[in-house]
Parts: C-alpha cells; sequence; structure tokens
C-alpha cells in the first residue's frame, strides 16, 4: 500500500509522544503529546529550537495522528497536548476535529501570537515580552504562565494577570503560574520568593527535565 500523501490540512510535526505532563496545572498527568512545527517568537531560552523552521519537518495525516492519540488513550494517557514550536502558527481546525474524535480532552500550549483556531477544552498561555500576545488569548486562556530569568518578568507577568482578569462578568480568571528558567539557580531563588509573598501565584517547575523523562 502506498503511503497516505499529504494534504494541506495536514500539520507539519516534530514529534508524538506519550508521556507525562511536566509543568503547570496538569503536571504528573498522563498525556499524548503532538509537537508542531514552526515559531518566530525567538526566546533565547527555548529548548526546543529545533522546532522553529516548519519545512524542515514532514507533515503527517490526521488520520496518522488521530491512530496515534487513539493508542496513547488505550495506554492510559488522559488527554492531548498540541505544543510546539508556536503551534497557533498553523491552522488547527482540522486537526482539532479529527483529534476530537478519539475522545479525549484536548490542551493547547501557545505563547498567544497568532489567532485562536481549533476548539480546546484547556489552553495554556505562556506569553513573552518580545512579542505579546493577542487579547483574544489572553480573554480565553484557562493557565497564564510566566517564564522567569529576572526581576523584569515578575513585573510582566503582574501585567499580564491583569489584562487577563479583565474578563467578562462571572468568567474566572486564569490559574496563575511562574516558572524559573531551567537553567539558571537565580530564577529559581527570585521565583520561589516571590510566589512564597505572592499567594496569588502558583510554582510550575520542568519536573520532567528533574525526572530524565520526555
Amino acid at each position: 500500500m502506498s503511503p497516505t500523501a499529504a494534504t494541506a490540512e495536514d500539520p507539519a510535526v516534530v514529534e508524538t509522544f506519550h508521556s507525562l505532563q511536566g509543568e503547570g496545572i496538569h503536571a504528573g498527568r498522563s498525556a499524548f503529546f503532538l509537537r508542531l512545527a514552526g515559531c518566530d517568537v525567538g526566546c533565547p531560552w527555548c529548548d526546543t529550537k529545533h522546532s522553529w523552521p516548519e519545512a524542515a519537518h514532514p507533515r503527517r495525516p490526521l488520520a496518522d495522528l488521530a491512530a496515534e492519540a487513539r493508542a496513547a488513550a488505550a495506554a492510559g494517557a488522559a488527554f492531548v497536548v498540541i505544543t510546539g514550536g508556536e503551534p497557533l502558527q498553523q491552522p488547527l481546525d482540522a486537526l482539532c476535529a479529527a483529534l476530537g474524535a478519539v475522545g479525549l480532552p484536548l490542551h493547547l500550549e501557545t505563547s498567544g501570537v497568532g489567532r485562536l483556531s481549533g476548539g480546546f477544552d484547556w489552553i495554556t498561555l505562556s506569553p513573552k515580552p518580545h512579542r505579546l500576545p493577542a487579547t483574544e488569548l489572553l480573554a480565553c486562556c484557562d493557565e497564564l504562565k510566566v517564564v522567569v530569568t529576572g526581576p523584569e518578568d515578575l513585573a510582566f507577568a503582574e501585567a499580564m494577570a491583569a489584562a487577563a482578569g479583565r474578563r467578562a462578568p462571572g468568567r474566572a480568571g486564569p490559574q496563575l503560574l511562574l516558572q524559573p528558567a531551567w537553567d539558571q539557580p537565580a530564577a529559581r531563588e527570585l521565583t520561589v520568593a516571590y510566589v512564597r509573598s505572592h499567594p496569588a501565584w502558583r510554582l510550575s517547575l520542568q519536573s520532567h527535565k528533574w525526572l530524565g523523562v520526555r
């Protein structure tokens, strides 16, 4: 049987894998990860820079990705995480429709600089000061997670939290998390001290790196 030909709706994919969510509110839960290619945000601390060039990664048929998600669900995955790169640099409507048929909740991890497409049960927004997120993402995110490298990031985090808190009446604001840069001990100390004295915030750690898992 010849391989399925890629179509315009098929996303460029860096990798897929079944592991534990390592960070954020859902840390420690079994999840199927789909890492999409393409990102022009250009964060210097990014640990997945190989994902930035979209053209360097193959387009994967939607049916194949759904089949992988279904297998992961059978093996214990509780939800699907669409991450990147910056996943909103690709249209996600067809992908979410294909994955939605699997029956698992769909989570999105984004910096918020692209147009929101697709349908999600949980949106993690990780805004960057050099490329501010769209108002749409600030208004609908469930989780606001800011990477901390220095004191200026704490001020930025508070500004983003204030913007995200301006929602429709009756709509709760997002969960607030500060995540120190992985390889910066000073950032860890700064973040821990801030969370200790600012109870609205929660500490997020990249536990998958501590554990040595993907």
